[in-house]
């Protein structure tokens, strides 16, 4: 026993508070900081954002499965007891929580709340909010926050505001992770099902704006709260400095870049380096209302494209997959709708440092894939680039290729079709939804079903509407479906969310592939318990051949810079973006509105 109290002694002794905490090394900025280095303290507060999204929302609860909240809620009107810098890999500044201590080993993370800190009724933050709202969004929220709560061994108060959570597992991000759960008002769901969804029941946060009105699939308009509690920490200065943030649903993309033109959206994100070039010159761009802003990034590349569900055969034979990404002809689809302006993405983490190198693995990714020699797919130890063609639209050389592979899995063209053994037909399904990021999506389909067509394939195109989109989505009812996961310069926790086995069975994971795979466990795993950046990227980089070899998806293009036309009045700080570039946490966060002479 004294053994034991010594080692907890010890480790209580190592530990000490502090201001902010990074998976690896100290965080950047001191603790007395001003405030973020892409944000400016001076700008002024004022004005309102318009937003569009396309679609409409029948919930207003961004914690839980049931529904359809807008996506920026979770963002917007919740705040977490750390507060993210997106100019650093992966690092926490204190934000309902003034202090984070946690010992070397990362066993636990204790936090002591800021007494000033406030929900948007004025009601203190508790310790006991804390652990409510750790307990209830862990067992009973979305599944993107049950994965923590499962490594959670004990969470208990440590004093009138401070309270410890020990962990059950060795993973170095966890007590990171810990720092950025929503927090919410316990008593607000007394008598109440959290799970339920009611389209009234908004939880109640602490974060500077709240939601004032809502019209069900028209808008939502959040204001900022005069009373916000944490107006002066320096993580806030300088940022949320709009009065309101409106968000309108528009019923297809077309209408809602209309609507841009016409003013009635106050931005407007475009992901196609063509259109960028040839339709942002319309009237108000002449006439200097609308301003095109390029904010460049240095973030991984991360995965879009559209991912094939292993859950169903034939996608369950890799040789089917891959057949499928050579019939892709992505340099020709790139010229005819991107005038070849974007790169392909080569790996989930090419433009970064954490991304699979060319050639055979070699030194630490060798060894620490070796022990999965017999799982991993041709490539992975070797080397693997994705198939070019030669960019003329018939794409001989990779269709011959694809159809070899295809014979080799057991399907044969017979009377014009590709039939199995039984006679059956390979006929397969993509599911595309409308929305802003992928309105190149059903274009691209349209080009690769006539390729398919020419191996005897029958490629079904359905597009349908956000809400039956997302429950076929958590189904997993479809063979191909457009998928993007961005990934950060600190990978950890959440690639088990996007590839981990635990969701081949679970609806509504993020492993749309149905991805099971031990040697990618594996390989987050290491990434997770690594004690030192370098240990760290090679784990990365073991990862990303494995993901990349296991052809689950069909890349298309890359984001190397994101694209904004705005309005004249929005500014943001140009000398100083961060590493991220754009996103959630800089616009509209540290943006600001200034009227124009």
């Amino acid at each position: 026993m004294a053994f034991f109290v010594s080692v907890l002694w010890a480790q209580t002794a190592l530990a000490n508070p502090e201001h902010g905490i990074a998976m690896y090394g100290d965080p950047a900025l001191p603790p007395d900081f001003v405030s973020l280095p892409y944000a400016n303290p001076q700008a002024p507060k004022g004005g309102k954002v318009v937003t569009g999204n396309v679609g409409g929302f029948d919930s207003l609860n961004p914690f839980i499965l049931k529904g359809s909240p807008p996506w920026q809620l979770r963002f917007l009107a919740y705040e977490s007891l750390l507060g993210r810098s997106w100019d650093e890999p992966f690092s926490l500044y204190g934000l309902l929580a003034e202090s984070v201590e946690t010992p070397p080993g990362r066993e636990w993370v204790e936090f002591t709340l800021r007494p000033e800190a406030r929900f948007s009724d004025g009601s203190p933050v508790t310790v006991e909010d804390v652990i409510w709202s750790y307990r209830t969004v862990g067992t009973r929220g979305h599944p993107r926050y049950r994965s923590l709560w499962d490594k959670i061994e004990v969470i208990e108060p440590t004093g009138p505001r401070s309270l410890r959570i020990t962990f059950n597992e060795k993973d170095r991000e966890l007590a990171l992770l810990a720092g950025m759960r929503p927090i919410l008002k316990k008593a607000q769901w007394e008598d109440r099902d959290f799970a339920e969804g009611r389209l009234a029941d908004i939880p109640i946060g602490t974060a500077p704006y709240v939601v004032d009105s809502y019209e069900v699939d028209r808008n939502v308009v959040l204001t900022r709260n005069p009373d916000y509690w944490g107006k002066e920490l320096p993580l806030r200065r300088g940022t949320n400095n709009f009065d309101e943030i409106r968000i309108e649903f528009y019923g297809d993309n077309a209408v809602m870049k209309e609507a841009f033109k016409a003013g009635a959206i106050s931005y407007m994100r475009e992901f196609n380096a063509e259109k960028w070039e040839r339709d942002y010159d319309f009237p108000a761009i002449r006439r200097g209302e609308i301003v095109k802003s390029e904010i460049p990034h240095s973030k991984p590349s991360g995965i879009t494209g559209f991912v094939m569900n292993t859950r169903r055969p034939p996608l369950d034979d890799w040789r089917v997959r891959d057949a499928l990404i050579h019939a892709f002809n992505f340099e020709y689809i790139n010229d005819t709708l991107t005038g070849g302006r974007q790169p392909r993405i080569t790996s989930y983490f090419s433009n970064s440092e954490l991304g699979m190198r060319p050639g055979p693995a070699t030194g630490r990714v060798r060894d620490l894939l070796m022990p999965y020699k017999d799982e991993l797919l041709p490539g992975a130890l070797e080397g693997y680039t994705l198939p070019e063609s030669d960019g003329t639209k018939r794409n001989r050389g990779n269709l011959r290729k694809a159809l070899r592979l295809l014979e080799r899995a057991g399907w044969a063209v017979r009377d014009g079709k590709l039939r199995d053994a039984e006679g059956t037909a390979l006929e397969l399904t993509v599911l595309l939804r409308q929305d802003a990021l992928i309105q190149q999506a059903s274009a691209m389909m349209d080009i690769y079903a006539r390729a398919l067509e020419r191996l005897g394939i029958t490629l079904d195109i359905q597009s349908i509407d956000k809400a039956q989109y997302n429950e076929r989505e958590r189904q997993y009812d479809f063979d191909l479906t457009f998928m993007r996961r961005s990934l950060s310069l600190s990978p950890g926790n959440e690639q088990y969310y996007y590839w981990g086995s635990s969701g081949v069975d679970t609806p509504g994971s993020r492993n749309l592939m149905g991805m099971d795979s031990a040697a990618a466990e594996a390989m987050i795993e290491e990434m997770l318990t690594a004690r030192t950046r370098e240990n760290f990227v090679m784990a990365t980089r073991a990862l990303d051949r494995v993901l990349t070899t296991g052809r689950y998806v069909i890349p298309v293009h890359q984001y190397a810079v994101g694209r904004i036309a705005h309005q004249a009045a929005l500014q943001y700080p140009k000398d100083n973006l961060p590493i991220y570039g754009d996103g959630i946490g800089f616009l509209p966060e540290v943006w600001w509105y200034e009227p124009q002479d």
